[in-house]
C-alpha cells in the first residue's frame, strides 16, 4: 500500500515539475514552489541529486519484502521503457524542460500585464 502511495505520488512530483508552471498563471502565488521543484526535479536528473522520494519508496519495498528500485531510480524503472521508448529519453527531457520554459514565460507575459494594468 505505502509502495503505491510514494509511486502516485512521485508521479505527481515529477507532473508538477513538468506543468506546474502552468498553475502559476491561475494561482501566481505558486512559482515559487514551482521554481523549488525545478532545481530539485532537473538537479535529480542533471546533477544527481538523491531524491528523498526514491529512499522512501526503497524503504516501503524492503518493509514490504519487495525488490528495490534500481540503481537508475524512479523514472528508468516506472517511465523509460514503460511509457516512451528507451531511445527518446533525450526528446522527453527536453520536452519537459521546453514546457517549464513555455510556462514560465507565460506567467512572466502575465505577470507584466497584471502590473501594467494596476499602474494608471
Amino acid at each position: 500500500m505505502l509502495v503505491g502511495v510514494l509511486a502516485v505520488t512521485h508521479v505527481a512530483f515529477i507532473a508538477y515539475v513538468v506543468a506546474g508552471g502552468f498553475l502559476a498563471w491561475r494561482w501566481p502565488r505558486t512559482v515559487g514552489v514551482h521554481a523549488l521543484a525545478v532545481a530539485w526535479g532537473f538537479g535529480t536528473v542533471l546533477i544527481g541529486f538523491h531524491c528523498p522520494l526514491t529512499y522512501a519508496e526503497n524503504w516501503a519495498r524492503r518493509q514490504a519484502r519487495m525488490g528495490e528500485l534500481p540503481a537508475a531510480g524512479f523514472i528508468d524503472h516506472y517511465l523509460t521503457g514503460v511509457i516512451y521508448p528507451d531511445s527518446a529519453l533525450g526528446l522527453v527531457r527536453a520536452l519537459a524542460a521546453l514546457a517549464v520554459l513555455v510556462s514560465w514565460f507565460g506567467y512572466a507575459r502575465l505577470y507584466q500585464r497584471r502590473l501594467s494594468s494596476r499602474v494608471v
